[in-house]
């Protein structure tokens, strides 16, 4: 039976992190614009698309399927903020974002009065200054999200003064660089949205750490499929490395039935193939953290591995070695913003495929295209993710759609222990 396109809806989101880089929520995007449906472009009608997808959310799918232990934060037109559907929703678990086209009518201030009332919490988007027209509304939000790419540097300061004394929250959206990071924690932000741990900082001459040269060692030997002793051996001058590597393949992401109480235990429970994949992600946790999962690079890197292994197994069912190759192109995609260094470089310690390496080279082939439709999914531009799906044939929105929830559930429970380990 062949797939419809009757929705014409996606999902992507953003992670929303704290002053410590730490993950604390995510923006839903919801697009009901250009989506192509074999040979046409379908236009959405906006709200009915965000509706669709709020109620596949937080009802057929589940909240924890998408968001995890996190808050969600949706945006809202004027014309969703009057619609009933926003009372079905969980106010513990969402943050209204109110749009910046939202006019700050009598009619739109009680109505976000009354939603307050509800137990909603409230975000004002996208401001760039203060008009008095709008103290009503800043005066009932919780977050002040500041579009730091519309405000000049210099005047920055001057915003945060005058927004500083409504005491709310204040969250730096389309933050794009390490520079603007640091400037807004000196003026006080708490939270930070946009790009900038997802780029690469490339800064000349900049050394792996020892842990992360064992990681890269240890995944070649994998790949070169070494004696098991020698992978054992490589692990233990990395103790920290070795507890983050037993909590990830004891995690609920893992699915497995049986707990890996040593690295023998997960070497020959796991095969080799189970344990590459788990020391790609071995490479996103601290060695020092004691087993704590908490690197907000790590849910994103996890979320495009498993994406593109969901779509290189539609694209070629019968081949294993396609779909680790997707796996694997999707967690290293964020390896040089991890490490601060070219993506050359990382792949120098790595014998990877040459279709992997042209992927995360110049985003070439086959892989290349099912990685730039990843990225797609992580920006609002519905355009750019027309452009990339186009250029996936064989992936239509419902199957994308579908896959992205299940990659969001499984990168989710990455480090979650069991129900029967707690």
């Amino acid at each position: 039976m062949s797939e419809t396109h009757s929705s014409q809806i996606l999902l992507g989101r953003q992670p929303i992190l704290g002053r410590e880089q730490q993950l604390l929520a995510y923006e839903l995007l919801f697009r009901g614009g250009p989506v192509v449906t074999g040979e046409q472009t379908c236009i959405a009608d906006p709200v009915q698309a965000t509706a669709t997808v709020i109620a596949n959310t937080f009802t057929g799918l589940s909240a924890d399927q998408t968001l995890g232990p996190y808050r969600g934060y949706i945006n809202v037109d004027e014309q969703f903020l009057f619609s009933d559907l926003i009372e079905a929703l969980p106010p513990a678990l969402v943050v209204l974002e109110i749009l910046e086209s939202v006019r700050p009518t009598p009619e739109v201030v009680a109505r976000c009065r009354d939603l307050r009332a509800q137990g909603f919490s409230l975000a004002i988007d996208d401001v760039v200054e203060v008009e008095e027209a709008y103290r009503p509304l800043f005066e009932l939000a919780e977050i002040i999200k500041v579009d730091v790419l519309g405000v000049d540097a210099g005047r920055l300061a001057a915003l945060v003064g005058q927004l500083r004394p409504f005491g709310k929250k204040l969250l730096a959206e389309k933050v794009e660089s390490a520079e603007q990071v640091e400037q807004c924690r000196r003026l006080g932000f708490e939270l930070f949205q946009g790009y900038y741990f997802a780029k690469p900082a490339i800064i000349v001459g900049k050394k792996l750490e020892p842990s992360q040269i064992s990681l890269l060692r240890l995944l070649g030997l994998v790949l070169q499929d070494a004696e098991t002793s020698e992978i054992e051996n490589a692990f233990k001058v990395e103790p920290g490395l070795t507890v983050n590597m037993l909590r990830l393949t004891n995690s609920v992401g893992n699915g497995l039935t049986t707990r890996i109480t040593s690295l023998r235990h997960a070497i020959t429970l796991l095969g080799r193939r189970q344990l590459q994949r788990w020391l790609q992600l071995l490479i996103y946790t601290n060695p020092k953290s004691g087993g704590k999962i908490d690197n907000p690079l790590l849910p994103l890197a996890a979320t495009r591995g498993r994406l593109l292994e969901l779509l290189a197994e539609r694209l070629q069912p019968h081949s294993r070695e396609f779909a680790d190759q997707g796996f694997m192109v999707g967690i290293m995609s964020l390896m040089p913003a991890l490490l601060d260094v070219p993506m050359e470089e990382i792949l120098k310690h790595l014998p990877v495929a040459q279709r992997v390496r042209q992927a995360l080279v110049d985003q070439g082939g086959l892989l290349g295209q099912m990685l730039q439709l990843a990225l797609a999914t992580e920006q609002t531009d519905p355009e750019v993710l027309a452009d990339a799906l186009r250029r996936v044939p064989g992936i239509s929105v419902e199957f994308l759609e579908n896959c992205l929830h299940q990659a969001f559930y499984w990168a989710n429970n990455l480090g979650r222990e069991k129900v029967e380990d707690a």
